[in-house]
């Protein structure tokens, strides 16, 4: 084949997944990495994928799939990594039958993130083989090179990839599909059945494979040597940082890795004797710097660049400037377009915003968990007191309850979780709540089963097979929750605003606990509109409860004649789900009838 297309680094992982003759890929939805997954489902059917419960599911389904022979991809964003720690630190160890690539979104700058962690920690935490792409080209020939690693030195190997790098878009050549068949399970104890005595001569296994991938990775071109004959100053870097540097066209010597980790030693040592000067430019933690002078190699890094955030070109050309690499910044200069600010918000006809304003009227605490109703912590509701990771609102909501209990203290608390995170982890520490359940102790969770995995795109999870026969998975979390025996269980539609108020203040009141299953679908995921409302200004008293519920369509406007402002409601955005209209306290918002024109 001798095409080429511009491709996303996702699309490309994919595309390169599917070149190597990729067989089973498995992932959580989580940005930055979404569309690998997405991509494999809807443009390669000749490879099986699948958006599992959570990553350590996915993992475990990757694991199972290699230990059968088949070339494996699992993906996920940087914490999810967190939550296959379990399996991976072992699944290291064990005999490697079909070639093994986990890519983890690592997100410089938390552009869609709670936190900024830099996995080529982890990596070196497992014993992985580090790849690290800097455009799309590589991170489609990073697979095929990761599977082949994987396979001829017995290791599952990590490629780290960047929110940019995921996102950019750039020209890829592409290749057809090998032929890679399936082997099937040796079943040898000794390389499966981790438990001492067979995981002690895994330890050195270990060691000897980083051992031989250091001495072999320039070999195989994995990592490359741009020199210049008037450069006194060596920059070692990777990935994205490359791309950006190479935008200053600097008269620098290069040394670019694309495996990070085992570290080319005895090359850099080298180097290291006919340079002045060598500067390592990294994103996040100084990995690479540390791992240099670990091998007493000198260099400098995080000195000159922030530890924290995106590195642009910029960054990049003040950190040289203080290193006398360069003497003066360019004369072109950006000009910055100043734009209005904005916040995240929910969308037009989201079924969260009414559960979150009748708790805003409630004035309780409320702890939060991750998914699109992470943005209740934002202005205007700023509702949510605490976000941390997925699931963990309900057993953050058991440990409050018990030190408050210890403390005299017996302020009612509230949990709330999304479907796609209740099945994720939130189930276990449900089911952790039966265990010393202090029946005096007033404390409420809502669960809001909108029926999708909203915040990453809309994928499926275990209950969205209620809205369609498309979808393989129908659980239903009111059956679950009876089923573990939690009696006290109400159904609500928040749509329906003076019932769902009246139930969750109920709840909100009742000593000991109480559960409260929110049942609107995303309208945005399925597409929901119906006939659109609007305001009639010579009602309508400026009281803006209807724009304190936070839809996008709302907004105040002076209207012709009046002179106080007034609410005003966009018809084109608007997708007719009437809680505005149940709030607004003097009946101004009214549904658009046939013909009629709302613009009064």
């Amino acid at each position: 084949m001798n095409k080429k297309e511009v491709l996303s680094g996702n699309a490309a992982i994919a595309r390169g997944f599917y070149e190597a003759g990729g067989a089973v890929a498995a992932s959580f939805p989580g940005s930055p990495t979404v569309e690998i997954m997405h991509t494999l489902n809807t443009e390669y059917p000749d490879i099986y994928s699948e958006f599992s419960v959570n990553e350590k599911v996915a993992l475990e389904v990757g694991i199972g799939a290699s230990f059968a022979g088949a070339r494996t991809l699992v993906s996920m964003k940087h914490v999810g990594v967190n939550v296959c720690a379990d399996p991976l630190m072992t699944f290291t160890q064990t005999r490697i039958n079909g070639g093994f690539i986990l890519v983890t979104g690592d997100d410089p700058g938390m552009l869609s993130s709670q936190n900024e962690q830099d996995n080529r920690f982890f990596g070196k935490f497992a014993n992985m083989p580090i790849l690290d792409p800097s455009d799309s080209q590589e991170a489609k020939d990073f697979v095929k090179t990761g599977l082949k690693l994987s396979e001829d030195y017995n290791a599952p190997v990590l490629m780290r990839i960047t929110s940019r790098v995921c996102h950019s878009r750039s020209i890829v050549a592409l290749s057809d599909r090998e032929n890679h068949q399936i082997s099937g399970f040796s079943k040898k104890l000794e390389d499966y059945g981790m438990i001492p005595p067979n995981t002690f001569q895994k330890q050195f296994d270990m060691q000897d494979r980083l051992v031989r991938l250091a001495e072999d990775a320039n070999r195989m071109s994995i990592n490359r040597l741009e020199e210049k004959e008037t450069s006194d100053t060596l920059i070692v870097t990777s990935g994205l940082m490359y791309q950006n540097l190479k935008e200053l066209n600097l008269d620098v010597s290069i040394y670019k890795l694309g495996m990070v980790y085992p570290l080319p030693v005895k090359t850099l040592k080298e180097l290291s004797k006919k340079y002045k000067q060598i500067i390592v430019l990294e994103e996040l933690m100084p990995f690479i710097e540390n791992e240099m002078k670990i091998h007493g190699i000198g260099c400098i890094g995080k000195e000159l660049f922030s530890f924290t955030g995106e590195l642009g070109s910029e960054d990049i050309e003040d950190g040289l400037l203080k290193a006398g690499v360069i003497k003066d910044k360019s004369s072109e200069s950006i000009e910055i377009v100043e734009t209005v600010g904005r916040v995240p918000m929910f969308c037009a006809g989201c079924p969260h915003r009414p559960v979150f304003d009748i708790l805003k009227k409630a004035k309780v605490s409320v702890i939060g968990d991750i998914g699109c109703y992470s943005m209740a912590v934002l202005p205007p509701l700023n509702i949510l007191n605490s976000i941390i990771s997925m699931g963990a609102c309900i057993s953050i909501m058991k440990g409050m309850s018990k030190a408050n209990t210890i403390a005299g203290n017996k302020e009612p608390l509230v949990a709330v979780i999304g479907d796609g995170t209740f099945y994720h982890s939130g189930m276990p520490s449900l089911l952790n709540m039966l265990h010393q359940l202090d029946s005096s102790y007033n404390m409420t969770l809502i669960i809001l089963d909108n029926g999708t995995t909203a915040m990453t795109g809309g994928q499926p999870n275990a209950g969205t097979g209620k809205y369609g026969s498309q979808y393989d998975m129908h659980v239903s979390i009111e059956n679950i929750v009876k089923t573990m025996g939690f009696e006290r269980l109400k159904v609500i539609d928040q749509f329906s605003y003076k019932e769902a108020s009246k139930s969750i203040n109920e709840e909100l009141k009742h000593e000991g606990l109480s559960i409260v299953i929110a049942t609107r679908p995303c309208a945005l995921n399925f597409k929901i509109k119906e006939t659109n409302f609007y305001v009639d200004p010579k009602i309508c008293i400026g009281c803006r409860s209807c724009v304190k519920t936070n839809c996008p369509p709302i907004a105040m406007k002076a209207y012709k004649g009046i002179e106080k402002l007034k609410s005003s409601i966009n018809p084109y955005m608007c997708v007719g789900c009437s809680v505005c209209a149940q709030v607004c306290p003097v009946n101004a918002i009214k549904r658009k009838k046939e013909g009629q024109n709302e613009s009064v």
